[in-house]
C-alpha cells in the first residue's frame, strides 16, 4: 500500500539514514520570516515600475499604513510563531504545497507539469535500445537515493536539502477531492518499472534470480512490449490522469469501484520505480518535439507518475516530472546524469546476453465497462480542448551562450531575463508582472521563491533601448544596471528574503472576522502578481530546451536552457480573446538579444582601440 507520510516522519528517518544524501540534513537552517522592515520597502521598489505615479502614491500609502498599523506588527508575530512552533521544519512548505499543487484543481498537464527535450543519441537510434539505456543510467541513479550515496547537492560550500529526494522514484500523485496526496512506496520491495505501449500499461521486473536485467534484456523487455501492445488496442485510461483533478478524483474512485483487479493493477502502476512511455510519434521540428514531451496525444501517460521517460519511434527522448513534490533542480541532475552516462558511453550496460528464463512483460490491465469508457471519452475530449488552446514557440538562439556573456562581463541568467523584458516590451510597448522562479533550498525543505523581474532599472533598461537618440554606452549603461538589479534581487530571494512568500505568509494568518489590511486590498498586490510572464531557467549541455505552461490566460511561459553556445527558450501561450502571439514573441527576444550583445561588444571594442599602446 501506499506509505503517505508526513513531513515529520520523513525528515526524521532522513536524519537517522546512513550515507551522503543527508549528511547535512538536521544542519540546514530554517527558512528565516524576513522583518516587515526588510520585506515592505522591498515590495514598493517592486511595484513601482509597474503603476502610474497616482497609482504607487496610493500603493505607498497603503504600505505605510500596514508597517505602522497594530494589526501589521500582529501578523508578523503570529508567522514568527509559526516558523518557531517545534516540530515544524518550514513555516511555508504546507501552505505552499496546498496552494500551488495538490489543492490546484486545473490539470498537471499542461498546467503543472514540466519536460525536457534530450539531445539525440546517434548510437542508439532504434527507441527500445536508447530507452533501456536510460533505464540503466536512471536505475544507477536510483540506487545511489535508496543506499544514501548520492551526494547532497551544494551550491558553492553551501549544502542543498535532500528532501525531495524522497519523491523521486516510487512515487505518486493521487487525486482526491478537496485536495491530492502523494503517496510513496518502499524502494526495495518494489523493483519493477512500468511502461506504457499504444495506450497499454506493464510491469517489467528490474531484478531477475537476484541480477539486475542489462540494457540488452531490457531491450527485449521492451521488444515484446511494442509487439505485444501494437498487435492489440485498449481503452486509453491514462487519459483521465490529464483531467481536472476532481473529475480525474471522481472517476478514480469510479475506476477503482469497476471491478478488484482495476485496484490491483493502479497499485502495480503507481509503486512503479518510474513510467517508461514507449510513443509511437516521430517528431522532427522543435515545435512536434517538444509538444510529445510536454503533453503527447495525452494517452500513453499516467501524468501523476513522479518521473516519466519517454521514447520515441524515431529515438527522439525527453522527459516528463510531476511537479507537486519536486522542483526541477533535483530533476534536472538526474537527467543530466543520465545523459551524461549515455551520451558519453559512461552507463554500464550490462551483459549483453540476454537470459532465456526471463518472464514476460506483465500486463496492467484495466477492466473498464460502460461508465468507464464514458468518463475516458470525455476526459480525451478536454484534454484535445485544453492541448489545443495552447500555442508553443521553440527559439533556439544560437548565435551565442553562456562563455561569451561571461566573457562580456554578465550574469547569464540577468542577460537572459533582460533579453525576455526587452522582448516583450518591443512587442507589447509596456513592461509587465514578470516571475522568475528562485531556488530556496539551502533551507530545510525549502524550495522556491520568487524573483520579481521587472525593476525601475529594467524598464530603464527597455526604454533607452528602444529610444533612437540613446547612444551606445548609455544603452550599455543601462542594461549594466538592469543586470546588476536583477542579480541582487535573485540573491535575497535564494536567501529567503523575497517579498512573495512573506506577504502570503502574513496574508494567511488572519483570522475568519478579521478586516483585510489595505496592503491586501490595494489593486497592485493582486496586479503586481498576475504574472504575465512566468520564467525560468534549468541548464544542462544535454538538453535542446525545456518547458512548461503559462500561469495566466494573458500570460506567456518561458521556460530556458543557457548552454556554453546557445539559448534554447520554450515559449507557451494560450490562444484566446488576449490575443498573444509566441511566434512574434520569439522573434523580438531574439531581437533584443542580438542588439544587446551587439552594443556590449562594440562598447568592448571602443575600450579596447582608445587603450595605451604598448
Amino acid at each position: 500500500m501506499p506509505s503517505p507520510l508526513s513531513a515529520a516522519d520523513l525528515i526524521k528517518s532522513n536524519e537517522q539514514a546512513p550515507g551522503k544524501l543527508f549528511e547535512f540534513q538536521a544542519q540546514l537552517p530554517k527558512l528565516p520570516v524576513p522583518s516587515l522592515e526588510e520585506t515592505l520597502p522591498k515590495y514598493l521598489r517592486t511595484v513601482e515600475p509597474l503603476l502610474s505615479a497616482e497609482e504607487f502614491a496610493q500603493t505607498k500609502r497603503a504600505v505605510e499604513e500596514f508597517a505602522q498599523s497594530a494589526q501589521g506588527k500582529e501578523l508578523q508575530k503570529r508567522l514568527e510563531a509559526r516558523a518557531a512552533e517545534p516540530g515544524r521544519t518550514n513555516w511555508l512548505e504546507e501552505w505552499w504545497t496546498e496552494l500551488s499543487y495538490m489543492g490546484y484543481r486545473d490539470p498537471v498537464t499542461p498546467y503543472v507539469s514540466y519536460f525536457y527535450s534530450y539531445k539525440d543519441d546517434k548510437k542508439r537510434r532504434k527507441n527500445t535500445q536508447r530507452a533501456a539505456a536510460i533505464v540503466r543510467a536512471a536505475w544507477e541513479f536510483r540506487r545511489q537515493v535508496a543506499t544514501r550515496e548520492l551526494a547532497p547537492e551544494m551550491a558553492r560550500t553551501t549544502p542543498l536539502c535532500s528532501y525531495s529526494y524522497n519523491y523521486m522514484f516510487n512515487a505518486t500523485r493521487v487525486p482526491k477531492r478537496p485536495t491530492d496526496y502523494e503517496a510513496t512506496y518502499d524502494l526495495a520491495q518494489n523493483e519493477h518499472i512500468a511502461v506504457v505501449r499504444n495506450n497499454q500499461f506493464f510491469a517489467v521486473q528490474m531484478v531477475h534470480n537476484g541480477q539486475l536485467l542489462s540494457a540488452a534484456e531490457i531491450e527485449s523487455q521492451l521488444d515484446r512490449i511494442i509487439a505485444e501492445a501494437d498487435s492489440s488496442a485498449a481503452v486509453p485510461v491514462g487519459v483521465m490522469t490529464s483531467d481536472n483533478r476532481d473529475l480525474w478524483a471522481d472517476n478514480y474512485k469510479l475506476l477503482s469501484d469497476a471491478a478488484p483487479e482495476n485496484v490491483a493493477t493502479l497499485e502495480r502502476l503507481q509503486s512503479a520505480a518510474f513510467l517508461v512511455c514507449l510513443d509511437s510519434a516521430k517528431p522532427v521540428t522543435r515545435e512536434e518535439i517538444h509538444r510529445v514531451f510536454w503533453h503527447g496525444d495525452g494517452a500513453n501517460r499516467w501524468f501523476d507518475k513522479s518521473l516519466q521517460f519517454i521514447v520515441c519511434d524515431n529515438g527522439r527522448a525527453g522527459f516528463l516530472a510531476e511537479h507537486s513534490s519536486m522542483d526541477g533542480t533535483p530533476t534536472c541532475r538526474l537527467n543530466d546524469y543520465i545523459l551524461d552516462q549515455t551520451l558519453n558511453d559512461k552507463v554500464d550496460l550490462g551483459s549483453s546476453s540476454v537470459r532465456s528464463d526471463l518472464p514476460q512483460p506483465e500486463p496492467l490491465r484495466f477492466v473498464t465497462p460502460p461508465p468507464v469508457v464514458r468518463a475516458v471519452d470525455q476526459a480525451a475530449e478536454r484534454f484535445s480542448k485544453v492541448t489545443g488552446q495552447h500555442q508553443l514557440r521553440v527559439l533556439q538562439f544560437e548565435a551565442f551562450g553562456k562563455d561569451e556573456l561571461k566573457r562580456l562581463g554578465f550574469s547569464p541568467d540577468g542577460f537572459a531575463q533582460m533579453a525576455i523584458q526587452l522582448g516583450y516590451y518591443k512587442l507589447h510597448g509596456k513592461n509587465r508582472a514578470t516571475y522568475e522562479a528562485a531556488a530556496t533550498r539551502r533551507f530545510a525543505h525549502g524550495r522556491t521563491e520568487t524573483c520579481r523581474s521587472v525593476s525601475n532599472e529594467s524598464v530603464a533598461f527597455c526604454r533607452t533601448f528602444e529610444d533612437p537618440a540613446a547612444s551606445s554606452s548609455d544603452k550599455l549603461a543601462a542594461l549594466q544596471a538592469a543586470v546588476r538589479a536583477h542579480g541582487a534581487y535573485a540573491k535575497a530571494c535564494s536567501e529567503g528574503k523575497g517579498v512573495d512568500r512573506h506577504l502570503l505568509g502574513l496574508r494567511l494568518l488572519l483570522r475568519p472576522g478579521e478586516e483585510k489590511p489595505a496592503i491586501f486590498k490595494d489593486p497592485a498586490y493582486a496586479a503586481s502578481s498576475h504574472w504575465n510572464l512566468s520564467t525560468s531557467q534549468l541548464s544542462s549541455e544535454h538538453f535542446e530546451g525545456w518547458g512548461f505552461s503559462e500561469v495566466v490566460p494573458d500570460g506567456y511561459g518561458i521556460a530556458y536552457t543557457i548552454r556554453r553556445d546557445a539559448i534554447i527558450f520554450h515559449i507557451a501561450a494560450m490562444i484566446n480573446d488576449f490575443g498573444l502571439n509566441c511566434d512574434h514573441l520569439g522573434q523580438y527576444i531574439k531581437e533584443a538579444a542580438s542588439e544587446m550583445r551587439a552594443v556590449a561588444l562594440a562598447e568592448k571594442l571602443k575600450q579596447a582601440a582608445s587603450a595605451p599602446k604598448l
